[in-house]
């Protein structure tokens, strides 16, 4: 580095506080006998397992869920004294030996995955059965397979598919995943994710796995309060201009000027996860001031009208990112809109 690196334009403060406070509140949820996992997959879904993890241990979880084995090295600095656990299994007998040397446990999804484990070794693993959702896991049919029969299984788990709605594949999973457990010999059990919980206790089980309503999403009403705002995202004003009648802004011209005004060029697009689906309508704030997004959002960039608003250049504007309502004024998802946060935030933990 032939130099110090300059402070970023872009700036996403981490509330580690009402991340630890989320878990204990999904962990209240839980019935009294379940433990409470939490899901870290996507780098804890975009907000860093450098901070989420530590918060989460202080807070009082001990099993975390990840999806790839390329995300358990950075996972291991920070979960001393936890389990860590890969739900996308063992293709390869690189991945078996990789999840052997760092007692990672391996989510078996598949007959093959079961055989090329024990064949590896064997040794303890998870069992993720498919209950309807034809994504990962094995069928009611290997159930009684000789490789399933073979494995040391920690915990059984299958995934609902409609948890977050008021659906009978929610009644039509849990049954056929009782059927299924009985006769894979686990030691736990475990169905929930974030909306599961609130299906209510039938659903918990020995060990639940929340992911979206830790880092502030609430997949379900009844999570709306309770539930709160982690991530704060802010961008930088790189250069304000004056605006005359009929000037244009943006690609394809898709906004024009009525009158005379003050726009702000913020360090902000789609590269960063500001998704044109957000610029619609959408707005940044200065303090109490609202500033709508002019025109269509860039690759680094967007344009907001700043004609009310005392904001110089190099100052820092606010992103509305309280999840739920983002998500209903956007149309993405909340995982979307978390996930797709880029790597040019300076994330800080506060």
């Amino acid at each position: 580095m032939p130099g110090e690196l300059p402070p970023a334009s872009l700036r996403l403060r981490i509330d580690r506080q009402a991340l630890a406070d989320n878990w204990r509140y999904l962990d209240s949820v839980s019935a009294s006998e379940t433990a409470t996992g939490a899901a870290i997959k996507a780098n804890a879904y975009g907000l860093g397992v450098d901070v989420a993890i530590p918060a989460l241990l202080e807070a009082g979880a001990r099993d975390f869920f990840l999806a790839h084995w390329g995300e358990v090295p950075a996972a291991l600095e920070h979960a001393e004294g936890s389990q860590l656990s890969v739900l996308h299994g063992v293709r390869t007998p690189a991945e078996a030996h990789f999840a052997r040397e760092t007692s990672v446990l391996p989510v078996i999804n598949s007959v093959r995955q079961a055989a090329l484990w024990s064949q590896s070794g064997g040794g303890a693993c998870h069992l993720m059965i498919d209950t309807g959702m034809n994504r990962l896991g094995i069928t009611a049919a290997d159930v009684s397979d000789p490789a399933i029969q073979a494995l040391d299984i920690e915990i059984a788990m299958s995934h609902l598919a409609c948890a977050d709605e008021a659906s009978p594949n929610n009644v039509a999973q849990l049954a056929r995943f009782r059927e299924c457990a009985q006769s894979v010999g686990a030691r736990g059990l475990s169905l929930s994710n974030s909306a599961g919980l609130m299906l209510g206790p039938d659903y918990h089980f020995d060990l639940t796995r929340p992911g979206i309503a830790l880092y502030g999403g609430a997949p379900v009403k009844a999570m709306r309060g309770k539930i709160a705002q982690v991530a704060y995202p802010e961008a930088a004003i790189i250069q304000i201009r004056d605006l005359s009648p009929g000037d244009s802004v943006g690609y394809n011209a898709t906004w024009t000027a009525e009158r005379p005004m003050r726009a702000a060029t913020v360090s902000l697009g789609y590269a960063d996860g500001f998704l044109r689906a957000l610029g619609r309508d959408g707005v940044l704030h200065h303090g109490d001031d609202t500033l709508p997004i002019l025109g269509k959002v860039s690759m680094d960039m967007i344009i907001v009208d700043v004609t009310n608003s005392d904001v110089s250049e190099r100052d820092f504007l606010s992103i509305p990112f309280d999840l739920p309502e983002l998500s209903a004024r956007s149309g993405l998802s909340q995982y979307e809109l978390l996930t797709v946060l880029g790597g040019r935030f300076d994330r800080t933990d506060g």
